[in-house]
């Protein structure tokens, strides 16, 4: 005989589900996800590198600007030729020939230069924010129409998600289930874990059994009379969260320990290395779209030993201040970026360049490059001039992205920029709208179908966006 008495969220929790539920994308996770055969993508990997990268330093070198606010960065040649970087990017010249780099992004949007939280929300959604609905991020869109390849792992994780613009990644009017997963901590901590993913305290694994038996007899939240269909669907969902609490699969997609020291070395072994590497691991698990958005912490870890870099603080790009010093970037009368490390010191570029260069290679040595998105964004780029306090600051003009992998052209520059790198000057130009739509349509949802709000109203998919041509 059927106890028919519903299933309360506190069930769910006593036997650990609730939250794993969430994770998986709440009780319409089940809808036939959409496919595309053709689609080049089957998995999307977003480096996130938020505080605005100078891409005059980076990607966009310009030797023939006034000596007065150019790079003391060398230009370089890499292994494309004509393709150059400058030398910061010393590692990733070696793998150019698998790169697309668009030198010709911009970002029109009055008032979100200004502004890092709105940037880092127009990244993570290729939504301007402050339109009439809340857009859910790429990723969450991503992982509503097609799921996981994985059913024990979230379609959707964000690595770690410390930062303060991390609260900025939403999954705006869809389920909250569909937000991203987010690591937490600094997986070049020799003791870092990810929560939630075990059974709760006091809970054994008989027990959890025990108690998924339980609800396996029970119409799971359904009065006698429910549909049948709906009653199947959760039944299934459930046995779904049960798997990713219970399937060592999902600690191992995790777990940097099963990695070897060299490939761990590889990748740098510091907080940004690490983060590149996991996002790797949760590529290869099956994960649908990860995003790494990342930077060294104040203290942090290298080689497994703890380090404090003394003078630093929030090392993000933001670089409005000593945007070359050789240590932090503390001066006298420092503005908005003081306590940095330098653009071109280990915590930044040295780290960035060693774990990119590691990661595209390892995907391509993997054979996941072919079907895996790869892109590499910033909010916007740093202007063409040097301040007053040795920094430069915001420009959403023009600035770069690079991409690989699902027939992501290689070896190719996309657009140019004058010769201060201040405005682009081909007549190619491509807004955070583009790289969202291109990213929808590597992954081949057909943004001709619009998303719609609990209320009914339909909302365009990258309806203002158009997919850069030169990346298909």
């Amino acid at each position: 005989m059927h106890d028919h008495r519903p299933v309360s969220r506190r069930t769910f929790s006593g036997i650990g589900l609730g939250s794993t539920i969430a994770a998986l994308g709440g009780t319409d996770v089940l809808a036939a996800p959409q496919t595309n055969p053709t689609a080049k993508a089957k998995r999307v990997l977003v480096i996130f590198e938020q505080g605005g990268i100078s891409h005059t330093d980076t990607w966009d070198p310009k030797p023939d600007a006034p000596s007065e606010h150019r790079s003391p960065f060398k230009t370089i040649s890499t292994v494309v030729p004509g393709m150059q970087f400058t030398e910061l990017l010393s590692k990733t010249a070696k793998v150019a020939n698998k790169l697309t780099v668009v030198r010709c992004m911009t970002q029109p949007t009055a008032g979100i230069g200004d502004s890092h939280p709105k940037g880092s929300k127009y990244i993570f959604s290729g939504e301007a924010p402050g339109g009439p609905v809340d857009m859910p991020d790429i990723g969450a869109i991503v992982a509503a129409k097609l799921r996981s390849d994985a059913l024990y792992l979230p379609a959707n994780i964000l690595v770690p998600g410390n930062s303060e613009q991390a609260a900025e990644s939403a999954p705006g009017f869809l389920p909250p289930g569909y937000a991203a997963f987010r690591t937490t901590g600094s997986p070049a901590d020799p003791k870092w874990k990810v929560p939630n993913l075990g059974l709760l305290a006091g809970i054994d694994e008989r027990r959890f059994k025990d108690r998924q038996d339980l609800l396996s007899r029970l119409d799971i939240g359904f009065t006698q009379g429910g549909r049948p269909r709906d009653v199947e669907a959760m039944d299934s969902l459930v046995h779904q969260a049960a798997d990713m609490l219970t399937n060592p699969k999902t600690r191992g997609a995790f777990d940097l320990g099963n990695e070897s020291a060299a490939m761990r070395e590889r990748y740098g072994t510091g907080h940004r290395g690490q983060s590149y590497l996991l996002g790797r691991k949760l590529i290869e698990s099956g994960v649908r779209y990860v995003t790494v958005d990342c930077r060294e912490p104040f203290h942090s870890h290298v080689n497994g030993k703890a380090v404090t870099y003394d003078g630093g603080g929030n090392m993000n790009w933001d670089h409005h201040d000593a945007i070359y010093s050789t240590s932090h970037t503390n001066i006298p009368n420092g503005g908005a970026g003081s306590g940095r490390f330098g653009i071109g010191t280990w915590p930044m570029m040295g780290s960035l360049d060693q774990a990119f260069s590691a990661l595209i290679a390892d995907l391509d040595q993997r054979g996941l490059l072919a079907d895996t998105l790869v892109c590499l964004v910033t909010e916007f780029g740093r202007t063409p001039k040097v301040n007053d306090r040795q920094g430069r600051d915001h420009w959403t003009h023009a600035f770069s992205f690079a991409f690989a992998g699902a027939g992501v052209p290689g070896g190719q520059v996309v657009g140019s920029t004058d010769r201060d790198g201040g405005f682009i000057t081909s007549s190619n130009a491509y807004t955070i709208e583009d790289y969202a739509a291109s990213i929808f349509a590597k992954v081949g949802i057909d943004r001709a179908h619009p998303l719609h709000t609990p209320t009914g109203r339909p909302v365009p998919i990258a309806g203002k966006g158009r997919p850069i041509p030169e990346l298909f």
